[in-house]
């Protein structure tokens, strides 16, 4: 296949996730069966955002030629390790190693191995050379480099195993966000969309959020009614009840709309249903620490990422700030860690 042939198929990847065409929506059940996280809902926004952010024609090429990539390259294989926090989470990965014309071979997380596949078997019906090109696997070995996605824990293994080879190991990040304390209701609302998609289990989630001396948490409280619904949802509902009697236990402040808990707490990461707060004094000086944390997949406010994009990046806004493409491009060249 030609860098033309590969923009087509992923248009027309797009094309057909936006159709909605029955066989897409029976497997949208199919993964939510095996998944109840990963409910119709979210499952469908996720696909719309790769399908409108991702497989439009006009970005690709764009977006390729920004990397200069020809037709002609070394091909290697490349072993890609998905995660599952998130419906489709690791679509990126495959789509930056499609365009970069290298072989992959994916093994998939438990969690999430309905949804790839099938459009996988899109792209093959239309093209069978993507069936020598996009390879699943449970077991990774042999291959010229790696990108691997997982926790803290999984992340040693993954550098034991593919450390001596080039590759990309991705760690648990989190998100946060900074108010000033004049948000509107709309921007409110937003910050509870970043919260809140996806049951806050995405890196872009935003499990942290800093505000000023004497901030009025009231309108923010409210603007979280939008997800009360999460109390509908078995497996959420037993993480808020959970949590709620660990404060309980421990005479812990707590705020709450039934639905989520708002707590003090210095962590950036939080659990399922919690969001922590803290307080800041100085904000120039509280960005520079942020920036600095390397916990940290993005900063949302009004002087960042806007409030309700944190779930919608960009083709270049790589996970971890690690520019998958040009490691992907440079790969035979490539004797570092990413």
């Amino acid at each position: 296949m030609n860098l033309q042939n590969r923009f087509s198929l992923l248009e027309n990847l797009g094309h057909h996730i936006l159709n909605k065409v029955d066989e897409w929506e029976q497997t949208i059940q199919k993964a939510y069966q095996k998944n109840t996280w990963f409910t119709p809902e979210f499952i469908e926004l996720s696909a719309r955002h790769i399908a409108t952010h991702y497989l439009q024609k006009d970005a690709l090429e764009k977006w390729a030629n920004s990397y200069s990539i020809t037709n002609d390259i070394t091909q290697k294989k490349v072993g890609i390790v998905m995660a599952g926090n998130i419906p489709l989470v690791g679509f990126h990965d495959f789509l930056c190693a499609f365009i970069s014309g290298h072989k992959q071979v994916i093994k998939l997380s438990s969690k999430d191995d309905v949804l790839l596949p099938y459009l996988m078997q899109q792209m093959i019906l239309e093209n069978k050379d993507v069936e020598n090109e996009v390879i699943f696997a449970d077991r990774l070995s042999g291959l010229d480099a790696y990108i691997a996605t997982g926790s803290n824990n999984s992340s040693r293994y993954f550098e034991q195993y593919f450390g001596k080879y080039p590759h990309i190991i991705r760690c648990n990040r989190t998100s946060v966000a900074i108010l000033k304390g004049d948000e509107n209701k709309g921007e409110l609302e937003k910050l509870s969309d970043d919260i809140h998609l996806y049951f806050g289990l995405g890196c872009r989630n935003v499990t942290k959020i800093y505000v000023p001396e004497e901030y009025d948490f009231v309108p923010l409280i409210k603007a979280m009614d939008k997800y009360k619904y999460f109390e509908d949802h078995h497996k959420y509902k037993n993480n808020f009840d959970y949590q709620l009697s660990l404060l309980l236990l421990n005479h812990q402040f707590y705020m709450t709309n039934g639905c989520t808990l708002l707590t003090e707490n210095k962590n950036v990461f939080s659990p399922i249903s919690t969001v922590h707060y803290e307080y800041y004094w100085d904000a120039g000086l509280l960005t520079k620490q942020l920036e600095e944390n390397g916990d940290l997949q993005s900063i949302i406010g009004k002087d960042f990422i806007p409030f309700g994009q944190a779930q919608q990046p960009g083709l270049t806004q790589y996970a971890d700030g690690v520019d998958t493409m040009d490691f992907l491009v440079h790969l035979s060249q490539v004797r570092k860690s990413y």
